[in-house]
């Protein structure tokens, strides 16, 4: 595999310039700068003499990012921990030979080593909703992440981008765990770590990444997260406050940040141009797919009150421990009822030059297939009442 990461390399740029002397056994005596070998005009048959290798690509923001990679004509590695089946879709967002495939393991330094070799940017999107027994918080968000910008430093990687969380924080505030969210502790522990192996890493910090496939709008929606119609929610959301993001954006900023050499060494907060409360979205959700109150009986209660659905989280978490029932356990439930603390000091995507999308925008193309009688009878084309939009916060 080693071997043909070279040659594809070498098929895609010059690999010698007239002051380094590239034959076998031979010492390199200046470090290649890839940039100048850039050809095209820019587009996806283009190269953009940006070299990435991309961890976690077979996850859910990892596919957007592949794919805006893939546009202004960059090679992308791709390791991946699988049988591979998952991450073969993502060979059609870059030209012929431009998106390259070596297995790894997070603990193993030797496949690293090999995936990062040949690049001159690493983006790190691995990460664990949840933990399990061979991964604990620990392991993937501070350990693994800690080894990644390491051994990519040692590589000569020009480029680093970590993805932690927002409201990652030492002492986060705590609803039902104790001493708080155990992920954004960790979350908070990896930003340390990464800084201190590789101090000219950019670090995005997302709130609440929403689109296809995504784990908070079809979160909400899910059968699982509700009791058919009945949604609980702690305190109702209502002194919840959210500020989601669409996953493209936040795509399109990886880009933008790999492009921009003023980012190195800057934190970046993901959050979407509108701060909602909770029960604000869950409400504008159901009436997207025509499951108000009156045509579906829909309502939002509090959960304090329910010790039922408390009993069903602590059950389904025994059931299958390892990958939760409908994403539903106590770490999301926690960070779920935190409010998005977004810090004026620090920089946002617009900062970056990115204009956001809002979620009045997107919302009704990600939930049209669960419009209310979609399938039995009734067309999802037919004159309706647009939802009403959402209430914007004002805190």
């Amino acid at each position: 595999m080693n071997r043909l990461l070279r040659n594809h390399v070498r098929n895609i740029r010059p690999y010698c310039s007239s002051e380094v002397k590239c034959d076998e056994g031979e010492n390199k005596t200046t470090p290649l700068n890839l940039a100048t070998y850039r050809r095209g005009t820019g587009g996806r048959a283009s190269f953009s003499g940006i070299v990435a290798t991309i961890f976690g690509a077979s996850g859910f923001l990892g596919r957007y990012v592949c794919n805006r990679l893939g546009k202004i004509g960059s090679q992308q590695i791709i390791p991946y921990r699988d049988d591979g089946s998952e991450i073969l879709r993502l060979k059609v967002a870059g030209d012929l030979g431009q998106v390259l495939f070596t297995p790894f393991h997070l603990r193993d330094e030797e496949s690293i080593e090999k995936a990062v070799k040949y690049s001159n940017v690493v983006v790190n999107l691995i990460g664990r909703d949840w933990e399990t027994k061979n991964f604990k918080f620990q392991d993937v968000h501070v350990d693994g992440a800690a080894r990644l910008a390491r051994l990519s430093k040692e590589a000569g990687v020009e480029r680093f981008i970590h993805f932690s969380a927002l409201n990652c924080s030492e002492h986060p505030t705590s609803i039902f765990i104790k001493g708080g969210s155990k992920f954004l502790i960790s979350k908070r522990e990896g930003e340390c770590a990464v800084l201190e192996e590789f101090p000219e890493a950019t670090i995005f910090r997302p709130a609440d990444i929403y689109g296809q496939e995504d784990r908070f709008v079809r979160y909400y929606v899910g059968p699982w997260r509700r009791f058919m119609q009945y949604v609980p929610i702690w305190q109702k959301g209502e002194q919840t406050i959210k500020q989601p993001v669409y996953c493209v954006d936040v795509a399109a900023a990886v880009v933008e940040a790999i492009k921009n050499p003023e980012t190195k060494g800057k934190i970046y907060q993901a959050v979407g141009p509108k701060r909602y409360l909770l029960s604000e979205l869950v409400d504008y959700f159901f009436r997207v797919m025509r499951k108000g109150p009156v045509e579906y009986g829909y309502t939002r209660y509090d959960m304090r009150y329910d010790p039922i659905f408390k009993m069903k989280i602590t059950l389904s978490n025994m059931l299958s421990p390892n990958n939760p029932i409908g994403n539903l356990h106590w770490e999301r439930l926690e960070r779920e009822h935190l409010t998005d603390n977004v810090d004026p000091d620090l920089p946002t995507l617009e900062d970056l030059g990115v204009h956001l999308t809002t979620m009045e925008n997107q919302i009704p193309y990600e939930l049209k297939p669960w419009t209310y009688g979609l399938y039995h009878g009734k067309d999802a084309n037919e004159p309706y009442a647009p939802a009403e939009p959402p209430k914007v916060s004002t805190y």
